[in-house]
């Protein structure tokens, strides 16, 4: 069964409220699934060809730039390396990273905000470490983030940006 099988399947005979038992579990009557299941949805989240990711390669291919993906030779495996023009391109999650433009960014969970605070916080500290690490290494960092991905005028503008930057 698939994670799209498990979020979205006809869920008639699933409990929906406090007490109620499903598989042997008892299910939070915030969540229409019960924990199992929402761990291996969870799971199933990956941080590679996302939709977000998916729009900007599509974008910037089609417009003729070529690129690598997710060199691991590079501080944070950046999602986009143009390795002529020495530029490397993450596309951040709004949520995940932390984005100051939108409100996804700035929401703060109301779950198991012991657990989403600090693990937002520290995606956001291991993100300036790897920036850093990056431009110590000579390479130009370019971030664009999930809501702007949805605008085609924010591609333009990456794709101008990237096809200034002289190559050595």
């Amino acid at each position: 069964m698939t994670c799209y099988d498990l979020a979205f399947r006809n869920r008639g005979d699933m409990p929906l409220s406090e007490g109620h038992l499903f598989p042997g579990l008892l299910v939070n009557y915030m969540d229409r699934v019960s924990p199992s299941i929402r761990s291996r949805i969870m799971g199933c989240i990956r941080g590679k060809n996302t939709q977000p990711e998916l729009r900007t390669r599509k974008y910037l291919y089609a417009a003729g730039c070529r690129y690598r993906l997710h060199d691991s030779r590079l501080s944070g495996c950046p999602d986009l390396v143009f390795a002529t023009k020495r530029i490397c391109l993450f596309v951040h999650g709004c949520f995940w990273h932390g984005c100051p433009k939108c409100s996804d960014g700035r929401r703060k969970p109301k779950s198991n905000r012991d657990y989403w605070l600090p693990k937002i916080q520290g995606n956001r500290q291991r993100d300036r470490q790897h920036v850093s690490d990056l431009r110590a290494a000579g390479w130009t960092v370019l971030i664009i983030w999930e809501c702007e991905t949805m605008d085609v005028k924010n591609l333009e503008r990456l794709l101008k940006t990237i096809l200034r930057k002289r190559t050595w």
